[in-house]
């Protein structure tokens, strides 16, 4: 009974996500969006706040299953205002509509998803993670009633239940070879080759499908492009964090480091390049945000092969998800305030001067420019990548990051040559890249002091 408390108390945060969601949900049955948008932005905060006192932990619970360290705890800081700022995006979008509700509950159960994924010590919570995280995801860009969302919603769900199934048939050899669930039970693959390589191939393929790496992205940009502005910008943020960090937590306990760290290095290059390549033809904004994010999992993959190897690794990780979550979402708030092509943005920088210099602000910290947020991240993880003696791969990082410069140039030119783009006067929505366009300067210039909270 003890230890049953103590393990529910380091779960708290957790929990909190979940009643937020369910009231949320009470809220929306009583047609109050309102109060749902309300319970949902206090909850959420509420539990990040609940989060902070275990930042240094370094422990396991519930047999080992769900895991309370770095990874985990983090995620929650980041992630769980994430998720705060995509719902007042919502209601900046969707208010009035029938389904505004419903929407903030799926984003606060589609968050506990993704903090399972990154808390996950054992392949259950895995698939349970994903299996949360997919089917909210899905029900999310399926929101507005028309084509082109039901096409997209399908697409994902087709595409993720294929995955999900790959997922679970490559976990079966983890199970059978190493005769537990655990993930600190991987070690004893170590002399059983072939079932360590079919596990990690159908992990690869399930939460590479949720983060859209490359090539399981097919998805993305017609979920981001058939979902509304802000469900897209959640979409590119809170899942693909989570399972991004659950790959690290599996990744820790692996055994033969060169062999899958060559699988993951492969990936991060053609993540990388092929969602730079792909975004220099598109004109509509929120296809091209959605290949960048394409490109952005590909640097995440640098810091989650260096795991168990550099010191950097897992710094890299939160620093660059941290800001990765706050330049994002910043961009993505813009192109919902101004519009989702190129041409929407014709002028925006000469006739609405803060509203431009905010865009460049978070288009060259996506690039990776000094002394911006997404700047500290990459040079971390590159730094975590030539520690795990993988030289080549920093150096084609380094060049995507050259090239995707050419990428988002093709937004910021149109903004100081003629038109007449502003952004929309909604206090939400300003009040929201405001908050990311903090984050991401402060994440760069005070790199130091947060390098020192983590390490």
């Amino acid at each position: 009974m003890i230890a049953m408390a103590h393990n529910l108390g380091l779960l708290w945060p957790e929990i909190t996500v979940l009643v937020t969601a369910a009231v949320a949900l009470v809220f929306e049955m009583l047609r109050s969006p309102r109060g749902a948008l309300a319970i949902t932005v206090a909850g959420l905060l509420a539990a990040t706040g609940l989060a902070l006192p275990r930042l240094g932990l370094d422990a396991t619970i519930f047999g080992g299953t769900w895991r309370v360290d770095a990874l985990s705890v983090w995620a929650e800081l980041i992630l769980l205002p994430a998720t705060a700022l995509s719902a007042l995006l919502v209601r900046v979008e969707l208010r009035g509509s029938d389904r505004e509700g419903t929407v903030y509950a799926l984003l606060g159960l589609t968050a506990f998803g993704a903090l399972a994924l990154a808390a996950s010590g054992d392949l259950m919570l895995l698939i349970l993670g994903l299996v949360l995280t997919g089917l909210g995801s899905i029900a999310l860009v399926a929101t507005p009633r028309d084509d082109r969302a039901t096409e997209a919603a399908m697409k994902f769900f087709v595409f993720g239940s294929v995955s999900g199934a790959v997922m679970i048939f490559g976990l079966s050899y983890w199970y059978g070879a190493a005769g537990t669930t655990l993930l600190s039970g991987l070690g004893r693959l170590e002399h059983l080759p072939l079932a360590a390589a079919l596990g990690l191939a159908g992990v690869l393929v399930g939460l590479g499908y949720e983060a859209s790496l490359a090539p399981f992205h097919f998805w993305a940009p017609d979920a981001y492009d058939g979902a509304p502005v802000a469900v897209a910008a959640y979409l590119s943020v809170v899942p693909k964090i989570g399972a991004l960090f659950a790959l690290a937590q599996v990744v820790r306990g692996l055994p033969g480091a060169a062999a899958w760290q060559a699988g993951l290095a492969a990936l991060a290059a053609l993540s990388m390049t092929w969602g730079t390549l792909a975004a220099l033809g598109q004109r509509n904004v929120v296809r091209l945000l959605a290949y960048s994010s394409i490109a952005q999992a590909g640097y995440f993959l640098l810091g989650i092969l260096a795991v168990g190897t550099s010191r950097l690794a897992v710094p890299s990780l939160v620093l660059f998800a941290a800001a990765y979550a706050a330049m994002n979402l910043g961009a993505f708030t813009l192109t919902l305030a101004t519009g989702r092509d190129i041409e929407a943005f014709a002028g925006l920088g000469r006739n609405d001067a803060f509203a431009g210099i905010a865009m460049i602000v978070f288009l060259l910290s996506l690039t990776g420019i000094p002394p911006l947020g997404g700047f500290t991240g990459k040079a971390l993880l590159f730094g975590a990548a030539l520690d795990a003696h993988y030289l080549w791969l920093a150096i084609v990082a380094v060049l995507n990051s050259v090239l995707s410069l050419a990428v988002y140039l093709r937004i910021v030119i149109p903004m100081y040559g003629p038109g007449r783009a502003t952004a929309a006067r909604s206090p939400l929505a300003r009040t929201s890249w405001l908050l990311a366009l903090a984050a991401t300067l402060a994440l760069g210039l005070a790199a130091q002091g947060v390098l020192a909270r983590l390490t």
